[in-house]
């Protein structure tokens, strides 16, 4: 499984961003795929999920309302829309999938990761 994300970089407060991830060697229909962050100092968090074959979509209450999780299947990519973006969202976003969108409650039990990309929200 590879996974790759982009569309990291630096954002003002109250700005808006978009990541993308690109996964092979997975059929996404079958998985749930998303993110989680890490911001220095911090542990890791579950961010979003998403899991077609079920019809799940789950957010961090930190997000809810803020960011929007979609995928195309077709193209085999997850994206997550992160708007109205506060300084506490500066962190390093991982894509991840694994079977279960319940994993993200536990980050570290997540089967696959990507590399992450960096998201720094400041002035």
């Amino acid at each position: 499984v590879q996974l790759q994300a982009s569309g990291g970089g630096l954002v003002q407060p109250g700005g808006s961003l978009r990541v993308s991830c690109e996964a092979s060697g997975i059929n996404l229909k079958y998985s749930a795929i998303g993110w989680v962050r890490q911001a220095p100092g911090k542990e890791r968090e579950g961010v979003s999920c998403v899991n077609s074959f079920g019809g799940m979509i789950w957010y961090a209450d930190s997000v809810k309302g803020r960011f929007t999780i979609s995928g195309n299947n077709e193209k085999n990519t997850a994206y997550l829309q992160m708007n109205n973006l506060k300084p506490e969202d500066t962190a390093v976003y991982y894509c991840v999938t694994d079977p279960s969108c319940s994993s993200f409650y536990y980050p570290d039990t997540i089967a696959n990761w990507g590399q992450g990309t960096l998201v720094t929200v400041s002035s």
